[in-house]
């Protein structure tokens, strides 16, 4: 009997999967346990293997295509087994919504067609409107046939006739008041009536002549500007613009970052720790150390002791509970091209500073290479986050879910600072605590920055 794979949830914040690669094609016989495909998570390539034997009978999706959980992938049966019911019924399906779809296109067809008949319709109507009011004046009748007699309507030729002027009594009294001469002025109304807009809209033909005699100089002047020499035009566009496909990783980063923001009420806490001290003990455990620790290995060391002297610090909020963690599980953001991950060094405070570098070292080279598997990344109960390495001295992170922390950490700083009244040189790295505010306040973020300080401007005292 056929059976069908579909899309199986590989990541507790998986939505959809991206198939990257098939590694079969329709005819193939396949065994339990096979890898059948790769596919893209919102944090790792992970492998998609069949639980079930059987002849690839055909292939749902193409690779590259993005799909929800559960969406059928791959159809396994018998060779030569009929199949037709399944397939139709995929096709059934994409037919309905096809046909749905026509049909709501052709509604929204009709829907515009009507619109655009409506709209003739009330423009012609308007036209005809316009028409009369323009044709039809209430005191003086039919201005069109009037203008079939002889008269223009528009002109002052009717005032002619008799030697008057037909003007309105407030046309004629803006015209005293600003002097203007209604024998120079063309009524617009009806039998050539000066009526108020045409006072407002009377120009002196002197003024015009002045304004297009002065026209040459524009010319002369347009003509100079056209041609002097103009600047020319360096620099051409070095790159096209490139579009990328947003990968299901992007995207999962896009949307918990953004829930996290707008969620969780950040607040921020920056202390500035003397590092001297650290870098003289990280000088003396490489010489011993057959594994290379890093400024980053120290941070999380003591920030794994500092959490466990600060509970509230290693929580999470939970809606109706906050939780206090009993492990320190400390996740060590990794950059790689894709975007953000965050796998977890579990019971940090536990560990040496020796197996903290190593397992870093292998998290990093892991994430890297899309190998990290969904308990790496699972479990933790804060985050460090450090742009130290690319000479960034001080920023804010957001918080990585369910955590109620993150700690930044910025680059080791050449500084001038005051030791026994004399200013000598000094090291200073500064660290900033965003803090969700629901579960931690200010105070309890001070003191747990306050401890932190001391345990790496003293890095011995981590031993007691």
């Amino acid at each position: 009997m056929a059976t069908i794979i579909d899309m199986p949830k590989l990541s507790d914040t998986m939505e959809e999967g991206t198939i990257s690669k098939w590694n079969i094609k329709e005819g193939d016989k396949v065994e339990a346990g096979d890898i059948v495909a790769e596919v893209e998570t919102d944090k790792a390539t992970m492998q998609l293997e069949a639980f079930d034997p059987g002849t690839v009978l055909k292939i749902l999706v193409n690779e590259g295509d993005a799909v929800p959980l559960g969406a059928k992938l791959v159809i396994l049966g018998e060779e030569g087994e009929d199949i037709s019911g399944m397939v139709d019924g995929e096709s059934s399906d994409a037919g309905a919504d096809t046909a749905e779809k026509d049909e709501q296109d052709q509604k929204d067809k009709e829907g515009d067609d009507a619109g655009e008949e409506d709209q003739k319709a009330d423009e012609s109507g308007a036209e005809k409107k316009k028409g009369s009011g323009k044709d039809f004046d209430p005191l003086f009748g039919d201005l069109k046939k009037e203008k079939k007699a002889g008269g223009n309507g528009e002109s002052g030729d009717d005032r002619k006739d008799d030697g008057r002027i037909k003007v309105s009594p407030l046309a004629r009294k803006m015209a005293e008041e600003r002097g203007i001469d209604l024998g120079k002025v063309r009524g617009s109304g009806p039998h050539g009536r000066i009526v108020k807009d045409d006072i407002e809209n009377f120009k002196d033909e002197a003024p015009a002549k002045e304004s297009a005699a002065a026209q040459p100089d524009e010319k002369q002047e347009d003509k100079k500007a056209a041609e002097a020499p103009k600047p020319s035009v360096s620099g051409t566009s070095l790159r096209e613009d490139e579009d990328i496909k947003v990968s299901q990783m992007r995207k999962t980063i896009g949307k918990r970052l953004a829930e996290s923001k707008f969620t969780y009420p950040h607040f921020y806490e920056t202390v500035d720790i003397d590092m001297k001290r650290a870098i003289e003990v990280r000088a003396s455990l490489n010489e011993v150390s057959d594994v290379k620790i890093s400024f980053n290995d120290l941070v999380v060391k003591s920030v794994s002791v500092a959490l466990r002297r600060h509970p509230w610090i290693n929580s999470s909020w939970l809606g109706d509970v906050i939780r206090l963690h009993g492990d320190v599980n400390v996740a060590v953001a990794v950059a790689v091209d894709e975007g953000l991950l965050t796998p977890v060094i579990r019971h940090t405070d536990q560990k040496g500073l020796r197996d903290i570098s190593a397992e870093t070292k292998d998290f990093a080279a892991r994430a890297r290479d899309k190998k990290l598997q969904p308990e790496d990344w699972e479990g933790s109960t804060f985050t460090v986050s450090n742009l130290g390495m690319f000479g960034i001295e001080e920023f804010t992170a957001i918080i990585n879910p369910p955590n109620a922390c993150i700690l930044a950490i910025g680059a080791i700083r050449d500084v001038p600072v005051v030791e026994n009244g004399e200013v000598v040189p000094g090291k200073r790295m500064k660290v900033t605590l965003s803090s969700d505010h629901r579960v931690v306040d200010g105070a309890k973020a001070a003191e747990f920055l306050s401890t932190l300080r001391n345990l790496l401007e003293n890095p011995t005292s981590m031993l007691l």
